[in-house]
């Protein structure tokens, strides 16, 4: 059969065949995006599937539901914050520098811009109670806060971190001063000038050292 190419003019591309790991990434990339834009509730699965360009049963087949989608995209961000964390932490030195970034107001202002990853983690948290997505967002905030009780034990080797703070709740009281920065912003008045003292509140509670014990007083007999 002759060549009806006209000369010229290029053969349109074959379009590459994704494979299944591939078509799953490439939906949770696109349900990311979409889930920290407009968050859980307001999210189309049509929206979704505009972005991967593939219909919107394609979505379904591959994780059944709007929460299970939602559960996969919280649990790649969750795994994917100890590397982040390397990532800071090679930008910031020791760990209570590194906490002092996290915590700091400019850090957490860009983090929870709405389709930012850090507004996502706000969504989930806002989700706890939620029927469907409440347990994909416990699950969630087990796993950053393993982390962060991992961060806590290495300022705690480098001697920059309280001995005495327990890394456990010391990640808890991180990640609820975190997660409830959203919140503050929207409501708390002053917040400016504000916000800059709970987050100095919170990392002053971490690296500064207990006040020694009063001695005890004898009693004379």
């Amino acid at each position: 059969m002759p060549d009806m190419t006209k000369a010229g003019e290029a053969a349109p591309a074959r379009r590459r065949r994704l494979t299944a790991a591939q078509r799953r990434e490439s939906i949770l990339d696109a349900a990311t995006e979409v889930f920290a834009s407009v968050g859980y509730r307001a999210a189309k699965m049509s929206d979704v599937a505009a972005k991967v360009g593939v219909s919107e049963p394609v979505i379904f087949q591959n994780f059944g539901s709007k929460a299970a989608l939602f559960a996969a995209v919280l649990d790649r961000l969750a795994s994917g914050i100890h590397a982040e964390l390397q990532g800071l932490a090679d930008d910031h030195g020791p760990a209570a520098a590194l906490l002092a970034h996290i915590l700091g107001p400019v850090q957490g202002q860009s983090r929870h811009r709405p389709g930012s990853h850090g507004a996502l983690f706000a969504e989930a948290a806002a989700l706890i109670a939620d029927p469907s997505a409440g347990e994909p967002a416990r699950h969630a905030a087990r796993v950053l806060a393993r982390h962060l009780a991992d961060l806590v034990r290495s300022g705690q080797a480098e001697g920059g971190i309280r001995s005495d703070a327990d890394p456990e709740a010391a990640a808890w009281l991180l990640l609820s001063v975190l997660s409830a920065r959203p919140l503050r912003a929207a409501a708390m008045p002053r917040h400016g000038q504000v916000e800059p003292a709970v987050a100095a509140l919170a990392l002053a509670a971490l690296t500064r050292p207990s006040p020694p014990s009063a001695p005890a007083t004898r009693r004379e007999s």
